[in-house]
């Protein structure tokens, strides 16, 4: 049940942001709010991989 709330609470600012791009005009945020997530996840996921050392290199 607790689970479920978090899950609720989650998309409920997923919903909100949504509805801000919608009424203020503002679809430019989109795509850079996708490429931070993209980068964010590629980080998590190749931590402590053979790549991570390539990744540094990036940034």
């Amino acid at each position: 049940m607790k689970l479920l709330k978090k899950t609720r609470a989650r998309l409920g600012i997923v919903s909100e942001f949504w509805a801000y791009m919608r009424v203020r005009k503002k679809w430019w945020l989109g795509p850079i709010l996708f490429v931070l997530v993209l980068l964010g996840l590629f980080i998590v996921l190749t931590e402590g991989s053979a790549i991570a050392p390539f990744i540094y290199t990036l940034f």
